[in-house]
């Protein structure tokens, strides 16, 4: 289904100029109202009358999460505080959090992105959606919440946690869709399955999972333990929350929603701009926001766009599943390693689970990587032969995907630290 056939479908001429339209209001407005992108650009020698295209956009600088931590809290609001009607911070750990304000007219533009990547999930005013994301300042719940209501959907504001609790409200109240992050989807799907509850028996038809990279295989793992369709949502809290982009029914690549967000594709190292195809790192303008408007802002995180058509009928870009971030990239003996490429390599042995840390270690001025992956319950009960045989195969495949040794140890059942948020996967004990 297609919530917005008029925005969804517009041909790229009519987009192009659409785009245009808001880059040089947007620009002429920061330039006017943000003190701080004002000598930004000042800086980097441009003027609003300089910005007569979408094409110009890279005449323009950057803005990165830490530019949104120095001006904290509303040093890059673009409107009064009179016009804010809701405040968003960033979940990050470390340093200051990003502070995001929502116009009323940002509020609806965020209802309305959201109605679009439910929309092409099949969702319908028909369907009730068990919202397992975090509500408060976290965007991930109240982003689905204002889609479901805009598309009239029956919400089950649950939020996150409280597994037991999902289970039950998961049999009880039967919703159609779940949403949550994919770590945590299996791990409802494990503690059902101790409960002994039956996901064929549910009445789950879709999940849409966010908020931390995913792999093909993991979907595949998901939507076999947890008998639904599995797609894939991007947002980020700095351009509006969820909603930004998502797949459709179809799980080829996510549809962007081009007439309010441009995406871009850079050299993380130059930030020249790249051609469609090629991978780089993501960058997006928020054409249409009012109250924290961003300008060339960098995600960190890696794929590609294509436009090549979509079965499903829309004209959008469409950008690639996250293959990393630039952020979180490990770097073992100048090696670049992102955690999605090892899970790819896990999720294909049979007799372990998806549940998995890597730990970073510097012994003798060598990094070491240790895949610390959870076994499963028949492979536990295996001869120790088995289990070092399965751990050199691991250490085998990692090898020949990422040239680099790694030590792999199976670890009994239920030892990995669950999360009911983002997965924690990484813990880097060096001292550099």
């Amino acid at each position: 289904m297609i919530w917005n056939e008029k925005a969804e479908k517009m041909p790229l001429k009519e987009l192009r100029s659409l785009q245009s339209k808001n880059l040089i209001s947007l620009v002429n407005r920061m330039y006017t109202n943000v003190e701080f992108y004002r000598e930004k650009m000042i800086t980097a020698g441009v003027k609003p009358e300089d910005i007569k295209s979408i094409d110009d956009i890279v005449k323009l600088p950057f803005i990165s999460k830490m530019d949104m931590r120095d001006v904290y809290p509303f040093g890059l609001f673009a409107v009064d505080m009179k016009e804010i009607e809701e405040l968003h911070m960033s979940s990050g750990t470390t340093g200051k959090s990003v502070v995001v304000g929502y116009t009323n007219k940002d509020l609806k533009i965020w209802s309305e992105v959201m109605a679009r990547a439910l929309a092409m999930g099949g969702v319908t005013n028909e369907y009730s959606i068990q919202n397992a994301y975090g509500y408060g300042l976290f965007t991930g719940g109240l982003g689905v919440h204002y889609g479901a209501k805009e598309i009239g959907a029956t919400i089950i504001p649950i939020s996150g946690g409280n597994t037991m609790k999902q289970l039950s409200i998961l049999q009880d109240f039967k919703p159609e869709v779940l949403t949550c992050t994919p770590s945590y989807s299996l791990y409802l799907a494990e503690s059902a399955k101790e409960q002994g509850i039956d996901f064929s028996q549910l009445n789950l038809k879709v999940g849409f999972f966010g908020a931390e990279p995913w792999s093909e295989s993991m979907r595949t793992e998901i939507e076999s333990k947890l008998n639904l369709k599995a797609l894939d949502i991007y947002g980020l809290t700095e351009i509006i929350g969820p909603g930004v982009a998502c797949e459709c029914e179809y799980q080829d690549m996510l549809h962007i929603a081009e007439d309010h967000f441009y995406a871009e594709i850079i050299d993380p190292e130059t930030g020249k701009q790249l051609p469609d195809g090629e991978k780089g790192e993501l960058v997006f303008t928020t054409l249409t926001k009012e109250g924290t408007p961003v300008i060339r802002y960098r995600t960190r995180d890696i794929t590609f766009i294509t436009r090549e058509p979509c079965k499903c009928g829309r004209t959008s870009a469409r950008m690639h599943r996250l293959m990393g971030r630039t952020d979180d990239m490990i770097i073992i003996r100048g090696v670049n390693v992102f955690p999605s490429q090892i899970e790819e390599i896990l999720l294909k042995i049979e007799g372990v689970e998806p549940h998995y840390q890597l730990i970073i270690e510097r012994k003798d001025q060598l990094d070491i990587l240790e895949v610390q992956v959870e076994m499963s319950n028949k492979l536990f009960s295996d001869e120790i032969k088995n289990l070092s045989h399965t751990e050199k195969r691991i250490e085998k495949d990692l090898y020949a995907m990422l040239n680099i040794h790694t030590k792999v140890t199976l670890v009994e059942p239920k030892t990995i630290p669950r999360s009911e948020g983002k997965a924690k996967r990484i813990i880097d004990k060096r001292i550099i």
